[in-house]
């Protein structure tokens, strides 16, 4: 983790703009393309929703806007942000919360996430619940379109929470390909719609990478 100086910082006035609103997040929900994915999840037998999370988790940290935060008052620029999702067990109606490190490698992050959320017995872990990270969700049962999330705005603290949340639910069949609706929210103090537009093609481009890996 890096501390920044705000005065040096580019996106200071942004910033600042965004600092005087009391609710300063905002959701945009974009199709994705993940046929490429799906593909290589059946053939290398490998959870669809954990090599999902691994290419946003990928997406994410290669885009230092994302990595930005504030960490007791101080703008900080963490090395990476780590994935914090939901899990749903078979025959349970009560999610529980899995949090872990990421891994550079897809098969093995793949293989810990199975093993981690086959072992966890408690809803989550708030040790683990820092600032450096992504919280994702998946609603497997609908076509989703949309999805915002729970906040405690009171307080400032709050307010400069600069974690992006990211969902989605079941893919659709269009013609040869998957298409799945993916659902953002950040905040607009650290996020604009140019960064979601580059994740969305970063993601893109990690796939075709894996892909390619495989020729």
């Amino acid at each position: 983790m890096q501390k920044i100086e705000m005065a040096k910082w580019p996106r200071k006035e942004i910033y600042e703009f965004f600092l005087g609103l009391s609710d300063p997040f905002y959701m945009v929900s974009f199709k994705q393309d993940v046929s490429g994915l799906y593909d290589l999840c059946k053939r290398k037998g490998l959870s669809f929703y954990s090599a999902l999370i691994w290419v946003c988790d990928e997406a994410i940290n290669s885009i230092e806007a994302f990595r930005y935060a504030m960490a007791d008052g101080q703008l900080v620029l963490y090395d990476k942000r780590d994935p914090s999702f939901t899990i749903l067990k078979k025959d349970q109606e009560n999610f529980q919360i899995v949090t872990m490190d990421h891994d550079e490698d897809l098969e093995s992050f793949c293989f810990k996430a199975k093993e981690k959320s086959e072992k966890q017995d408690f809803f989550i872990d708030m040790s683990r619940e820092t600032e450096d990270l992504i919280y994702y969700s998946c609603l497997p049962w609908l076509d989703l379109t949309s999805l915002t999330n729970e906040k405690d705005l009171s307080n400032e603290k709050s307010r400069c929470d600069s974690i992006p949340r990211i969902a989605w639910g079941k893919y659709i069949n269009d013609g040869d390909k998957k298409i799945l609706t993916i659902s953002m929210e950040v905040n607009h103090r650290f996020i604009d719609g140019y960064h979601i537009g580059l994740f969305s093609k970063r993601c893109a481009e990690i796939i075709d990478r894996l892909n390619a890996l495989e020729l």
